[in-house]
């Protein structure tokens, strides 16, 4: 019996026929998530912070301010050392993109000021956590370091005359005020040095609003701390440091005085109306 021919276009025919039914029944399917690895699945790295670039910290303090906070570079007769005295000398740091600093020393009749400014510009390489993020956990461990005591309660202070204690202004009491367990600073750099752990300025008589405490309308946020320690025998040395942050960068302010003899203790409302304002002109160059 003779065989049929077998024709291998009706295969094609057929097996594209089949092909068509099973393709087109699956055409209104969602496709399905990406699996992790894939292209689609990465997540999107933080934003930014605002600040890529930091001032030159020897030339953001104005000769106006430097007059106020340091009295005695008006009584250098010498134009040529006062120059200097107004240039700062500029701290050692490894990455001027990263923190830049300035500090001065100048001697008066009365006292000798010192005066420092940080500026720390934060950068987070975690794509999950944006700068700001990052300049925020570094600032609130500055702040917990501070130990702020804890703001007076008005209703205790009308009842007893005075706001609540929290150390003696002579150095001789030991602060009451806790910010609670601190997450360790950053190590990228070292903090400018604060008053070396003495208590806090004040004593039942001092207002509340010289005792350190967080500041408003500076920056983000800020903190003030009021420290007074005996630099000798015979002489006490306050210092009254501002830190505040403005999106990703942190800037510390430190004024420190020291009589020259014994007179006291230096006015602390003076020094932190002074330390202060500094802070507010240094948040303003970089808003403007």
């Amino acid at each position: 019996m003779q065989r049929k021919a077998y024709v291998p276009g009706t295969a094609v025919l057929l097996a594209a026929l089949l092909a068509g039914c099973t393709g087109g029944s699956g055409s209104g399917d969602t496709t399905a998530d990406p699996k992790p690895g894939d292209v689609g699945a990465t997540t999107p790295a933080a934003q930014p912070g605002k600040y890529r670039t930091l001032p030159e910290a020897c030339a953001a303090v104005s000769h106006d301010s430097l007059d106020s906070l340091l009295p005695g570079i008006r009584q250098i007769t010498d134009q040529e050392q006062r120059d200097t005295a107004y240039e700062g000398e500029a701290t050692l740091t490894y990455d001027t993109d990263r923190r830049v600093g300035c500090g001065w020393k100048v001697e008066s009749t009365d006292a000798t000021d010192h005066l420092l400014v940080d500026f720390e510009r934060v950068v987070s390489y975690d794509n999950a956590i944006s700068d700001d993020a990052r300049a925020q956990n570094i600032y609130a461990a500055k702040e917990a370091a501070a130990d702020l005591p804890a703001p007076a309660d008005p209703a205790t202070a009308s009842a007893t005359g005075s706001p609540s204690a929290t150390g003696s202004d002579s150095g001789s009491g030991s602060p009451t005020g806790s910010g609670g367990g601190a997450p360790t600073p950053s190590s990228s750099a070292s903090t400018p040095v604060t008053g070396g752990g003495a208590p806090s300025a004040g004593t039942s008589g001092t207002p509340a609003d010289l005792q350190p405490r967080r500041l408003d309308s500076v920056g983000d946020e800020a903190f003030l701390d009021d420290k007074l320690n005996s630099a000798s025998s015979t002489t006490q040395q306050r210092t009254v440091t501002v830190v505040f942050r403005t999106s990703n960068v942190i800037v510390t302010v430190e004024y420190a005085e020291q009589p020259t003899a014994s007179a006291g203790a230096p006015d602390s409302k003076e020094m932190q109306d002074k330390a202060r304002n500094l802070a507010q002109k240094l948040v303003d160059r970089f808003t403007d």
